[in-house]
């Protein structure tokens, strides 16, 4: 149990380069809020709800950070600053990071699966600062959704979401093979949607210029043929 519990702590600096030490990662709010909310979900599984729901809400007095105890947590998840919000039918697989005013919140379970009002997120998912995922969508492995996009659709593995509503946008190859991204984009506006669509116009225009110049050469050199024969 010592071995898996430092494996989380290195897991956490690998992600943030601000911690010195394991020390340090203890004192993090998002460390106490999910290591509560293993007490709390042990609770709830054993249908004892008002002492999870105690626990649940001394850790978010003592953090800021609210995480229904019927949420489902798997290793090394890694909550930097908090003021975060997990609701009850939450899933969430193994290393995944989410930053500061993220909420994984419901919708009217008659939208969706039954009993499954909250999204789930898979392995490695990385979710920016203000980003809302709403309703029981899954977000796939790997993903990545940018600072304040709302997602409200399923989300394909390996994919960067940006906006509201959260659409996919293009990511270089070497960016994408990057083992972590901190805040799930690169900080650049290559990769900014608005910015690709002027890209596009702008590639199409000028294949359309070519090819009008194409033309054009095509229409003089035919002209300049029929001259010629003209006089012969």
């Amino acid at each position: 149990m010592l071995a898996t519990f430092k494996s989380y702590l290195d897991s956490i600096k690998a992600r943030d380069p601000a911690p010195r030490s394991r020390w340090e990662i203890l004192l993090y709010p998002g460390v106490l809020a999910v290591g509560m909310h293993r007490v709390a979900h042990w609770l709830f599984e054993a249908d004892l709800f008002f002492l999870a729901r105690f626990v649940n809400h001394t850790a978010r007095v003592l953090t800021a950070i609210d995480i229904h105890p019927g949420a489902k947590i798997g290793r090394n998840l890694f909550i930097d600053h908090g003021f975060t919000v997990i609701g009850e039918t939450a899933e969430i697989g193994d290393n995944v990071t989410i930053y500061q005013c993220v909420t994984l919140g419901g919708t009217n379970p008659a939208n969706g699966i039954a009993g499954k009002r909250h999204p789930t997120l898979e392995d490695g998912v990385i979710l920016g600062s203000g980003a809302q995922i709403l309703g029981p969508i899954t977000v796939g492995k790997r993903a990545r959704v940018g600072a304040n996009a709302v997602v409200t659709r399923d989300v394909p593995e390996g994919a960067v979401m940006v906006g509201i509503p959260a659409k996919p946008t293009l990511v270089d190859a070497t960016e994408y093979q990057k083992g972590f991204v901190p805040y799930g984009t690169p900080c650049s506006d290559v990769f900014d949607p608005a910015t690709q669509k002027l890209e596009i116009m702008k590639c199409e225009i000028e294949t359309m210029q070519k090819r009008i110049a194409e033309l054009m050469a095509e229409r003089d050199s035919a002209r300049a043929d029929g001259k010629q024969r003209d006089r012969a």
